[in-house]
């Protein structure tokens, strides 16, 4: 699916801001992880990565198949002195170019919703993370006093808003996010579905 990278990372600034560290907070409280390798999956501007990096000590991967995306992430890691630990990769969700059990914390917000085939890229999440590793998927916005915040600004752009979210992360998202990650055999998985949004965590077992 084409975006508008400059007009997606505006929106991203502008009206999504305030839910990065928010989410990177309970990522962190909910996984535990703060040492390793992060990828972020479906990155745009790299806003929830680089939040993960600022209050862990986690490396990070900034993932995304546009490269124009890529060049806003690498933008906002150099205005952050965060060279060191963070890296922009190009590439597809589908076919991820890393070795096997190669990361600590997969983390993705709103891009699963664009997934071709999301049973083959939620198989290569599950390839990718180590043993005892987690990721982190879903479309939540914090708390729901952001999520309302949001929704009244987004409704003015589209008025598809809130049908939108109700196909992406209402109730009836819940069996079928779930019915994928079985058919995938991926097990174990949770679905955590709040009034805040929607997040699928799935742990890695340890060999």
């Amino acid at each position: 699916m084409e975006i508008n990278a400059v007009e997606f990372d505006k929106i991203a600034r502008e009206v999504f801001a305030p839910v990065y560290p928010v989410i990177a907070e309970q990522i962190k409280h909910k996984t535990g992880i703060i040492r390793g390798t992060c990828l972020d999956i479906g990155c745009g501007g790299g806003y929830l990565g680089i939040a993960m990096a600022g209050i862990t000590e986690l490396d990070v991967y900034l993932f995304d198949a546009s490269q124009e995306m890529l060049k806003i992430a690498a933008g906002n890691i150099a205005g952050r002195g965060l060279e060191q630990r963070i890296q922009t990769l190009p590439g597809d969700v589908h076919k991820i170019p890393l070795d096997d059990n190669s990361i600590d914390l997969v983390i993705s917000r709103g891009s699963v919703f664009f997934w071709r085939d999301r049973q083959k890229a939620f198989q290569e999440i599950h390839r990718v993370l180590k043993p005892g590793g987690v990721a982190f998927i879903g479309g939540g916005f914090g708390t729901t006093a952001l999520k309302e915040q949001i929704t009244s600004v987004m409704e003015k752009r589209n008025n598809n808003w809130r049908e939108k979210l109700k196909k992406n992360i209402g109730e009836n998202a819940v069996e079928g996010f779930a019915e994928t990650l079985r058919k995938a055999e991926i097990s174990p998985f949770e679905i955590d579905r709040n009034e805040a949004g929607l997040w699928i965590i799935i742990r890695r077992e340890s060999f």
